[in-house]
């Protein structure tokens, strides 16, 4: 899955797209590299990001979805946003994929109308919101309680009607370093959910803060996490770098089928 940021307030700067021109474009070498689908955002969840209201999330977004149906109709299409309005109007307009940082959370209308819309609902999981997530997290088992919270999380979502989840353990979302590498040591157990996983770690700041440096520095780091995470179970990678994590999404592979 390639990140494309329709905003000025991702924190990595190279995934911000500037223009229709540039979206189209940068979407097109995501394919090429081997994407299978593309995650379009237009408001940031970075630790206290300021938020986007959903009138203009949606004016960022359709254009967006316009323009890439139209050049690439093949292409699967998510929707970031845990805007209920704004995930109805982008999947009416070609999207395919919601995509939720608050699993439903933070508006009550949104696993209703995944499932009215009969499309995959990405649920991850998020302690507090974006605003202040990261001042004072904790847990007293932190891959137990997002376990937990995912079996309720899976079945509230299936009772409501919707066929397809995919849950991600959300990485740095309401977690500290050691949070974050507790959840990624044991991922496999969060299969007891029954739920595809989506491990979203890239360039993110479990990795620079670890390693030192800033989210420019954090590839290699980034391809680390990938390939422990695939070997854990992972299937899909959200991703700012698609060739890198492809190779490690081949080489994961033909280890485990050779």
């Amino acid at each position: 899955m390639g990140i494309i940021n329709i905003t000025d307030d991702s924190f990595y700067a190279n995934s911000r797209s500037r223009s229709l021109q540039h979206v189209v474009t940068r979407a097109g070498e995501m394919l090429e590299a081997g994407a299978a689908m593309l995650d379009l955002g237009a408001q940031s969840t970075r630790p206290g990001a300021e938020e986007v209201g959903a009138a203009e999330e949606q004016e960022r977004l359709l254009p967006v979805i316009h323009a890439l149906v139209n050049h690439y109709p093949e292409a699967i299409l998510s929707i970031d946003t845990y805007h209920a309005s704004v995930a109805e109007k982008c999947i009416l307009a070609g999207a395919a994929v919601i995509n939720d940082v608050s699993a439903g959370d933070m508006d009550p209308d949104m696993i209703p109308v995944a499932a009215a819309l009969k499309v995959p609902f990405i649920a991850m999981h998020m302690q507090g919101t974006p605003a202040e997530m990261q001042k004072k997290p904790h847990y007293e088992d932190v891959v137990q309680e997002v376990l937990d919270y995912f079996i309720y999380k899976t079945d509230a979502c299936r009772r409501a009607g919707i066929a397809d989840v995919i849950i991600d353990p959300g990485f740095g979302f309401g977690k500290t370093l050691a949070h974050n590498y507790q959840l990624l040591n044991r991922l496999e157990l969060l299969h007891l959910a029954g739920a595809p996983i989506l491990a979203g770690v890239s360039r993110k700041s479990m990795i620079y803060r670890l390693l030192g440096g800033t989210p420019a520095d954090a590839l290699n780091g980034t391809t680390v996490i990938h390939t422990v995470a695939l070997q854990k179970g992972a299937s899909i990678l959200r991703v700012h770098d698609v060739k890198e994590a492809m190779e490690a999404v081949r080489i994961v592979s033909f280890l485990q089928n050779v």
